[in-house]
């Protein structure tokens, strides 16, 4: 593949010093929209190169959980600060290499951009308890401490919002930090290794390794030294690091798949119901895990909902992001899309009625792109593949119900329990959709993406394996809980015995 010039080589960041991999081998970053752009070479990292990474965030971490929190907290503020000013910068450079189209780039750096200053407050918190003792002259009191390095895992689909995710409520809480990047979209995570250094941030408190997961992820999950290990992508995958965390008790947190449904009621406000599903199926072409790639529609409006939902989505314009008429990126590379084709075929084979795209996007702009069509599919069965398995594209299966209790079994008849959706003016519905569907995010009248920083993020089943990610939630699972009892009585108390 053709590229102009000779291209930028990136190097890892460990213990503040911007370093070769030791094998001294590198992989290619292309654009997606353009295969003939090669935006650098990046390090294909291994073991060796883990563990020198892992020894400067345990040698960090000595000094550093030991910095007053505010005191942490006005890196992040400032890191922050530096994020709003480069925002475009990177917000252009995702696109690039994930080929989003630049709005959600954008939102991709705002989500990084809120998670610092939410975590940025938070130094000034990190509340425990304090609680009245069972016995005279007693004092008892809860706080959190930080655990140490932490190892994190994170996927190409949301390179900086994602990473931010796991790094700010881990820094805050005085843990050092070793990340692994997704191996298609590196960049964007150097982007904010530089960010937090410029900030302040220590020498080794983070660290940066990039390469694929079974030479640099699977050495850091199972590195001895790395107590906790945060993940995200794909189930397979996050089975493997659960077995690799097992045997020494690791903290591991897994968010992982999810096949997000949007229930449209016989009451709904049909344009709000098909603006939603348009951009739950199809923003980011898909490629979320928590896109709404099932929408259950009430049999009394199915015909109209899918006529307007069908004429939408042929008029989406998918190409370049950098581009202001495009709607819809490409896939993330050549192997997504091929699953994608693939999953087209199931849906015809199984009986789905194929009412729009279906196919690659060739020739003319698309010829050096992995392009795909905005794929629907009619006439589901709920026990289709397309509709119980994660595509991770632009492919929606649609189906029709005849009432709320077969909406909700529809929605909760998934392995994963991530986001779920519902249109329906009726408040009853609403709340008994609220309590009723098992997945970790509801949203009523709005389809299943958009969560913001303040709240938790994650979901049930085979989503996930409990923990959350962002908010309170994250510091929870990146500190240990401590309580301390203060005896000032000058004689020996013996709680439940002598107050019984």
């Amino acid at each position: 593949m053709a590229t102009t010039g000779a291209p930028r080589v990136y190097k890892n960041f460990i213990d503040g010093e911007w370093v070769d991999a030791r094998g001294g081998k590198a992989y290619e970053n292309r654009n997606p929209a353009n295969t003939d752009e090669l935006l650098g070479m990046f390090p294909a990292s291994t073991e060796e190169d883990v563990s020198a990474a892992v020894d400067a965030a345990k040698e960090a971490y000595k000094k550093w959980r030991l910095v007053p929190a505010p005191k942490r907290a006005e890196m992040l503020f400032r890191a922050a600060e530096l994020l709003v000013r480069r925002k475009e910068q990177y917000s252009k450079d995702m696109t690039r290499e994930m080929g989003k189209v630049l709005a959600e780039a954008r939102g991709d750096v705002q989500e990084a951009i809120d998670m610092t200053y939410y975590m940025a407050g938070e130094g000034r918190r990190l509340f425990g308890q304090t609680t009245p003792s069972e016995l005279p002259n007693k004092f008892a009191m809860s706080l959190r401490q930080p655990i140490g390095v932490c190892g994190m895992i994170t996927p190409w689909n949301f390179p900086m919002a994602i990473p931010s995710w796991k790094m700010m409520p881990a820094l805050i809480c005085g843990n050092t930090v070793v990340l692994k990047p997704g191996e298609d979209t590196p960049l964007s995570s150097y982007h904010l290794m530089e960010t937090l250094t410029e900030a302040g941030v220590p020498h080794g408190v983070v660290n940066l390794v990039s390469g694929d997961g079974p030479n640099a992820g699977a050495a850091l999950t199972k590195h001895a030294d790395v107590p906790v290990i945060s993940f995200t992508g794909s189930c397979a995958t996050g089975r493997r690091i659960a077995e690799a965390c097992a045997p020494e008790f690791k903290h591991y947190s897994l968010e992982m798949g999810g096949k997000n449904i949007i229930i449209v009621m016989d009451d709904a406000n049909l344009d709000l119901a098909v603006d939603g599903a348009i951009w739950g199926g199809f923003g980011t072409t898909g490629q979320r895990c928590t896109a709404a790639s099932r929408v259950a529609v009430h049999k009394a409006v199915y015909k109209e909902f899918v006529e307007r939902f069908v004429e939408r989505a042929k008029a989406l314009k998918a190409g370049d992001g950098l581009d202001s008429g495009t709607d819809m990126g490409p896939c993330i590379n050549e192997r997504q899309l091929k699953k994608v084709m693939e999953y087209v075929e199931i849906g015809k084979n199984e009986g789905a009625k194929l009412l729009t795209g279906g196919k690659r996007l060739e020739g003319g702009g698309y010829a050096k792109g992995w392009f795909h069509e905005a794929t629907i599919f009619g006439e589901c069965s709920p026990q289709m593949r397309i509709a119980q398995e994660e595509i991770f594209g632009p492919v929606v299966s649609v189906m029709a119900i005849g009432s709320l209790e077969e909406a909700l079994e529809v929605a909760n008849g998934v392995v994963y329990g991530l986001s779920a959706s519902i249109y329906t003016r009726n408040v009853n519905r609403a709340f008994t959709a609220t309590r009723d569907l098992y997945t970790g995010i509801v949203y009523i009248n709005a389809p299943t993406i958009g969560a913001e920083t303040h709240l938790p993020f994650g979901g049930t089943k085979q989503t996930g394996n409990g923990h959350r990610e962002a908010a309170i939630a994250a510091i929870d699972f990146f500190t240990e809980w401590k309580t301390v009892y203060v005896d000032y009585s000058d004689r020996l108390q013996r709680a439940q015995i002598d107050n019984a």
